[in-house]
């Protein structure tokens, strides 16, 4: 084999090792459904890891049923923000979507699934899922060496941060404030 054909194919090992970048959301209100539903299937296709770091609320929650498993992992910062789907109704208030909460169930894995419907179900009102529960459903990130935290055992930092929100829910705001 020549030299320079050596140092290529080793070079692009290298390269192709590397791991992805990261996306990761520190504090993400929530949504229209459909928005992310755009941005994950297009985060789920780059190969990028996502780190949640801090507050995912309402329709952000969708990423654990988006993101494959090996590629999603939480913090202990991490906290996830459930409740029932609405549409803004006429008069600036809230108008509760069946349709549209059942649309929301369905991107939600089984176990995730069982977690909601053994609190009821969702309802207008948030519902939090953190600490050692949110553990059992989405794999704790592990430390680096320098501090940070990566998506599963890859060493990889987090390279950019989740895009900015869209009109984030009354009850959403009211956590994000404490």
């Amino acid at each position: 084999m020549r030299p320079t054909t050596w140092l290529l194919g080793a070079a692009l090992a290298i390269v192709m090792a590397a791991p992805a970048s990261s996306v990761v959301i520190t504090s993400d209100k929530g949504g229209q459904i459909g928005a992310y539903v755009t941005r994950y299937t297009k985060v789920r296709r780059s190969g990028e890891r996502v780190v949640i770091d801090g507050f995912c609320l309402s329709a952000c929650t969708i990423v654990v049923g988006m993101i494959p498993p090996e590629r999603l992992c939480a913090t202990r910062k991490a906290v996830l923000g459930f409740h029932a789907a609405w549409f803004p109704d006429g008069d600036g208030g809230m108008k509760p979507s069946r349709e549209a909460t059942q649309l929301l169930m369905k991107f939600y894995p089984p176990n995730l699934r069982e977690w909601i419907a053994r609190r009821g179900g969702l309802t207008p009102k948030l519902m939090l899922l953190q600490g050692r529960e949110l553990a059992a459903i989405i794999s704790p990130c592990k430390p680096t060496p320098e501090g940070t935290t990566a998506a599963r055992s890859d060493q990889a930092k987090p390279s950019r941060r989740a895009p900015a929100t869209i009109a984030p829910p009354a009850a959403a705001e009211a956590v994000m404030a404490r």
